[in-house]
């Protein structure tokens, strides 16, 4: 259903986009034949706009057809009794414009191009029409062909281009995320099974002999209690061992065993307190049982903010807070700014639990790691000149959870960026391209624009013309006169003798701009029109 609305969508927005084409190339050619001085309704005006409605929508799917069809449409003005460029051509340039961009094919386009010129040719030699219309014919229609669709294929070229060089460099990101992805995971396995093949053996084989030694009749108590110390720290290595394995097996959260771990953050918060720090714990919230997983994660949370505190801000006040929210727990660990002439403490450690190595960022890093395959996040930063460390732990682990740190892989590539940063270029190269030609054509523009308002508003037209009767008063012959007099006339013109004691006016008999036409001479002795006369361009 979703699939036929967006295509009823798309289609009646390319409708309107079609209709608006043709609109407003429909316009041109209804002003042209407005300002014609004989115009042809059929083969100027419905024609042309007939020819029009067709070639727009089928442009779209025969691109060629509808240039074909805009230059029949141009080619109809050769039949127009009054020489006038035709006012279709911009027409023409759209859809040539078009086919450049829509189709591939060059061979084709020139062959057509060749084709309409050709028929255009023919047709002014059957019509034996004027020079002007030659030149018409063999300059401006050949540009309002060949340009637009040069600019057509560059645009072309250049969209295909940027899009299948931006497809590739996305493929190749991908791809390497991909294989990054894959060497990453095949090193955690690789980890995971050379700490469970040797550091386990190893710790296995402690622990037994450990057992062994406690059945020696030469120890004393006090050696055999060492002894029992000594071997239940070593199960505890070997139960924590087996959680970091089940952590680096990819997708074996779900797995992971079920120990708790040997202390709670209490004792660990009471412990920090025996070696001289000073630590305050808060709980919010109602407390309750979490897997294992997440249980020691908070707990890794809390004592390696601890140990961090101790090495790096010793004699600072720790602030230990936890608050229970309805599906996740906040940890929260502040430690004030470091005491000068405080000693260095020693960091905590478990009973039984060797003293770790992380400190400063590695341990941060680990720890970030281990709190972001669970699902949740960790922030670290300096704050009021201590430092604090905040996580977010899930009450659940769901091993089909996406993880927080693959997230942003996905979304916004380098690729997607410069793939942006190549279509503003682009843009801004296509506009500077034009730029400077069109610095040049708005003055020409500009003046050939007010000298044709020049000689368009001065027409009389024939009609107009036939009207007028000498002897009548200026104020009858002013209502058919146009805005302004023609100001160009040419010497020859002027020099044509008139009546004596007459002031005379000129006015221009049509609107065609490219050839002389004949001028209205109106004579007028005081306010009385006393001749008038048609004087040959």
């Amino acid at each position: 259903m979703r699939t036929v609305r967006a295509l009823v969508a798309a289609g009646r927005s390319t409708a309107v986009r079609d209709a608006a084409l043709w609109a407003a190339m429909a316009g041109a050619g209804v002003f042209a034949h407005r300002e014609q001085a004989q115009p042809s309704p059929v083969l100027g005006l419905v024609l042309p706009l007939l020819i029009l409605a067709v070639a727009v929508p089928a442009g779209r799917a025969r691109p060629g057809a509808a240039v074909f069809l805009a230059n029949a449409a141009c080619a109809l003005g050769l039949a127009v009794p009054t020489p006038t460029a035709s006012p279709y051509l911009p027409a023409l340039a759209v859809l040539a414009y078009l086919l450049g961009i829509r189709s591939g094919r060059s061979g084709a386009a020139l062959l057509l191009f060749g084709a309409c010129t050709a028929l255009d040719l023919a047709l002014c030699a059957v019509l034996e029409v004027g020079a002007v219309y030659w030149f018409y014919t063999v300059s401006m229609i050949p540009a309002a062909l060949l340009l637009p669709w040069l600019v057509g294929r560059y645009r072309q070229a250049r969209l295909a281009l940027v899009r299948g060089g931006w497809q590739r460099a996305r493929s190749l990101e991908q791809r390497q995320r991909f294989v990054a992805e894959q060497a990453r995971l095949r090193e955690r396995t690789r980890i995971a099974a050379d700490m469970h093949d040797s550091l386990g053996h190893e710790l296995s084989l402690i622990a037994l002999r450990a057992g062994a030694l406690e059945l020696s009749p030469t120890l004393t108590g006090q050696d055999r209690e060492d002894l029992a110390v000594l071997r239940a720290a070593v199960s505890d290595a070997v139960g924590h061992l087996r959680d970091t394995i089940g952590v680096l097996r990819d997708g074996s959260e779900g797995e992971a065993p079920t120990a708790s771990p040997v202390e709670t953050v209490e004792e660990l918060v009471a412990r920090t307190r025996e070696s001289g720090v000073t630590v305050h714990l808060g709980r919010e919230g109602s407390p309750r049982a979490l897997p294992p997983l997440v249980d020691r994660s908070a707990y890794r949370v809390v004592q390696e903010s601890l140990t961090n505190a101790i090495k790096h801000a010793p004699g600072s006040t720790v602030r230990v807070r936890i608050t229970h929210q309805d599906d996740r727990t906040d940890i929260r660990v502040t430690n004030s700014a470091p005491t000068p002439t405080a000693p260095p403490t020693a960091p905590p450690v478990a009973p039984g639990r060797a003293v770790g190595r992380t400190s400063g960022h590695r341990g941060l890093t680990g720890l970030r790691e281990r709190v972001l395959l669970i699902g949740g996040t960790l922030h670290a930063a300096p704050r009021e000149g201590g430092f604090e460390v905040r996580a977010t732990l899930p009450d659940q682990v769901d091993p089909e959870r996406p993880r927080p740190a693959e997230g942003p892989r996905e979304t916004g590539s380098e690729s997607a960026r410069r793939l942006v940063a190549a279509r503003r270029s682009a843009r801004l190269r296509f506009v500077a391209a034009f730029a400077a030609p069109v610095g040049f054509a708005l003055p020409a523009l500009a003046s050939g624009a007010y000298l044709a308002h020049q000689l368009t508003s001065c027409v009389l037209g024939p009609v107009d013309f036939a009207a007028l009767r000498p002897g009548q008063d200026r104020s009858e012959v002013a209502p058919r006169l146009p805005d302004r007099q023609f100001r160009y006339v040419p010497d020859a013109v002027r020099a044509r003798p008139a009546p004596p004691d007459t002031v005379c006016e000129y006015y221009r008999s049509n609107g065609n701009l490219l050839e002389q036409v004949d001028v209205y001479r109106l004579c007028y002795t005081g306010s009385l029109l006393t001749a008038k006369d048609v004087l040959p361009g």
